[in-house]
């Protein structure tokens, strides 16, 4: 069982998974009033994955005898002024959550909750997996600079993403 600690901390993530999954569906709007179906897609299966994450907390902490509590979040960020700056700004959630992520491990760790350090190592994994995809991306834009002909070969490679939960994972 968690202490009450922990148990609140695992439901401020949950929390911030749903924010997540808010600011991605932000971007996508984004990109799609720029008429980038490619990025908007990327954004729309990124905000797919938050909310599978979210649910993953939520299973956990329900198999745990503990009680998930749904809390609310401000807005998200709707303005931005170049698809790079949406990526920039994607990659500096991303490292936010990694923080978060770190932080609850730290946590699970003083505590000896084994169970929960070890749902915690597949979302230290993930997050490796999520920065580096957002730095890859911000790279390829900042080395494209505003090209036209860079921006729509991304806008097409992307448009391809979709996303397939882990079929081995027990709280789908």
């Amino acid at each position: 069982m968690f202490s009450g600690k922990l148990l609140n901390e695992l439901n401020e993530q949950i929390k911030w998974e749903f924010y997540s999954a808010q600011y991605y569906l932000a971007m996508a709007a984004y990109c799609a009033s720029e008429d980038l179906r490619g990025f908007e897609n990327f954004f729309l299966v990124q905000a797919e994955e938050e909310r599978f994450h979210a649910m993953k907390f939520y299973n956990f902490i329900n198999e745990m005898g503990g009680r998930a509590i749904m809390k609310g979040f401000e807005d998200p960020n709707n303005e931005f002024s170049t698809v790079t700056e949406v990526f920039q700004a994607a990659l500096k959630h991303e490292q936010f959550v990694t923080q978060r992520i770190y932080k609850l491990m730290d946590l699970a760790t003083e505590e000896r909750e084994h169970a929960t350090i070890s749902v915690l190592k597949w979302f230290i994994d993930e997050q490796v997996e999520e920065e580096s995809t957002m730095n890859g991306i911000v790279k390829k834009l900042q080395r494209f600079g505003e090209d036209g002909s860079g921006i729509m070969m991304l806008d097409n490679e992307l448009s391809q993403r979709a996303f397939t939960p882990p079929v081995s994972d027990p709280s789908i």
